[in-house]
Parts: C-alpha cells; structure tokens; sequence
C-alpha cells in the first residue's frame, strides 16, 4: 500500500478530499433543509445560526446547496477524467506498441487536437448538443486524453523493450496479451498522478462551463452554477460567491497536493 510519509501536503490533501468524498456521499441525511425548496421571504439571508452560510435568492439553503453541488461537481471530476484515462491509455498504448504508421497517425491526431483551445471546443460542443450533467462529464472527458496519450506512448516505448516484453514475444503471447498484461499494468503510475491532477482541472472546466451556463442546468446545483448565480446579487450576498469559490479552490488544491505526493513518492521508488 502506498504511503506519503512525512509529506505533509499530500497527507491533508488525502483528508481534505475524504471530507469531501464523505459529505458528498451522505447530504441526503446530513443536509437539514431542502436544497430545491424555494422560499422567498427568506431570500438572501446572511450567514446565521438558523443557515449557517446564508440563503440565495430564492431563499434556497447555501449549505445544503453546497453539499449537493459537491456531488455533481465531484462526480463530474471523477467520471470526466476516468473517460480521458480509458480513452488516452487505449491511444497512447496502440501507438507506442505497434509504431509506424499507426503512430503517426495516431500522434498527428493528438497534435491536431491539442492544437485546438481546449475551453473553445468545450463551448462548441456543448453549445451544439446541449448542456446536460451527462453531456458535460462526456466532452470534458473526451477533450482531456490527448496528454495522457502522449504520456503512456512515452511509457510504452521505453517498457516494450525490456526483457519481460521480449520473454512474452518468445513464448507466443498476443500484441494484445503483452498489451493489457504486462505494459499498461507497468505504465500506470505516471497515469495515476496525471489523473489525480486532471480531476481538478476537470472540476474547474465545469465550474467554468456551469459559470456560462453551458453547464449543469439549475436548478441541480453545482458549485459552478452557484457561483453564477451569485454573480448577480454579488454587492448584497457575498457569501453566494464565497462559499462555492471556496470549496473549487480547496478542492482542486487538495487533489493538486495528493497529485504532487504520488509523483514525489513514485520518483523516490524509482530511484
């Protein structure tokens, strides 16, 4: 099992996130008030015992918003990103096994893609399909393998040399055998860190696309919609855009600190 030991960093970045993992699975039955429920005469109440970060507009809970937009926002980081990993091991594995054309192909795709501003084809997408929590966690995913591509080829070519691959190639197994078995197994620590970092990114791209309201539609809540709609009440409800600004910064810092523990802790094995 791996530890971080004394990394202090990546050892609060683990608790920060298992917080959150936490409040996001159980807000059904921590949250007191009822997110959606809308009650005007309660509308843009400040922090207070009674709400403990305020009320929006339509005199909705913040907190209780907050917890249920730490589901969708997470969830949309998670699934993003495990739809780049899938997509960009497959890639990269195939062009770093087989080579030749294969490869160039395959890596002039990658450049064309890259080539393009990641946050103008997230718009042009969704802007053409339509924004929906499902479409969001798709094209997030699908517009985010290209770097991972690149870093398990770079994997591949140098582990297909190695002696267990040649061994595999004399006893007869499979490209696929030799593929799946022993080179993506040996190529996913650096995958691992990347992903980690990626969620992050992919949880700030959402906050970003919900920010335009090309997002998660209201009135699901999301961390990002909520900054949205906090904008417009911004000079009289500070805590609207606080409270959800400050649970992205936290968690993409978090993941950020965990993603730094893992390549530190795989450099030090390798050495």
């Amino acid at each position: 099992m791996m530890s971080f030991g004394k990394d202090r960093l990546a050892l609060g970045g683990i608790l920060l996130l298992g917080i959150l993992l936490i409040v996001a699975m159980t807000a059904p039955w921590l949250v007191l008030s009822d997110p959606f429920q809308i009650h005007l005469p309660d509308a843009l109440l400040p922090p207070s015992p009674a709400h403990w970060l305020g009320t929006d507009q339509l005199g909705r809970d913040v907190l209780a918003r907050l917890m249920y937009g730490a589901r969708v926002s997470l969830s949309v980081g998670f699934i993003a990103v495990a739809i780049a990993v899938v997509v960009g091991v497959i890639v990269g594995a195939i062009a770093g096994f087989y080579g030749g054309w294969i490869d160039a192909v395959l890596m002039r795709l990658v450049d064309t893609l890259l080539s393009i501003p990641t946050i103008f084809l997230l718009f042009a997408v969704i802007a053409i399909v339509g924004p929906s929590i499902q479409v969001v966690m798709v094209v997030i995913g699908l517009t985010s393998w290209m770097g991972l591509s690149r870093l398990v080829r770079a994997e591949i070519l140098s582990l297909k040399e190695r002696d267990f691959v040649l061994a595999a190639r004399i006893m007869g197994a499979s490209p696929w055998w030799i593929i799946t078995r022993h080179l993506v197994p040996n190529a996913m620590g650096p995958v691992l860190v990347s992903a980690t970092l990626s969620v992050g990114g992919a949880i700030l791209l959402e906050s970003v696309l919900s920010y335009f309201g090309l997002g998660v539609q209201p009135p699901t809540p999301s961390w990002g919609n909520m900054l949205n709609e906090g904008r417009i009440a911004l000079g009289v409800a500070w805590w609207l855009t606080m409270s959800p600004g400050l649970c992205i910064f936290v968690t993409v810092l978090a993941f950020n600190f965990v993603g730094e523990g893992l390549r530190e802790r795989l450099s030090r094995d390798d050495t």
